[in-house]
């Protein structure tokens, strides 16, 4: 059975340079302290923040890259039990189609490296990033896929599709 925890709504955006190079942040903070991953951030619920509005905002206070929601593609939502047994999360990944134009500065949350997909699979990421992200990303990143994954400690992470549309 699933442990009652508390459940936080967050984003996830990827972003790439005009090379394809995919911009990660080496994480200063829990969760995910001292590993890479793409931006984001958890929703305004307060203020009834769409997870769209979330995106756009997560993306100009992280890197200082202004984009809209028209630059972004919502590819994947996925629901993730007990990560790292501390809290549910419903995350909603974007692929943003606007190359960011360069690294941003260093910054409170982390610091920032460009990364071809290749060299993505050899650096210290989030196992749930390196067994589902990732490979959501690589299968889905042109269309949209709904997911689950029980993320459940000291058991393997298990990824079940609830639903793709089309291509």
């Amino acid at each position: 059975m699933t442990p009652s925890l508390s459940y936080k709504i967050a984003v996830l955006v990827f972003l790439e340079n005009a090379a394809g190079e995919h911009l990660l942040l080496l994480r200063a903070k829990p969760p995910n302290l001292g590993v890479w991953s793409p931006i984001g951030g958890k929703l305004e619920t307060a203020t009834g923040e769409s997870p769209f509005e979330c995106a756009v905002r997560e993306t100009r206070e992280e890197t200082g890259f202004e984009v809209t929601t028209d630059d972004l593609h919502l590819f994947a939502m996925i629901a993730e039990k007990a990560y790292e047994g501390e809290s549910h999360w419903l995350m909603f990944l974007f692929r943003c189609r606007k190359p960011i134009g360069g690294l941003p500065p260093d910054m409170e949350e982390g610091k920032f490296g460009f990364f071809s997909r290749d060299a993505i699979t050899r650096l210290a990421i989030p196992e749930t990033d390196r067994r589902a992200l990732w490979p959501i990303y690589d299968q889905h990143r042109d269309r949209f896929v709904a997911l689950r994954a029980d993320c459940a400690p000291g058991q393997p992470v298990q990824v079940t599709v609830e639903e793709i549309t089309p291509r």
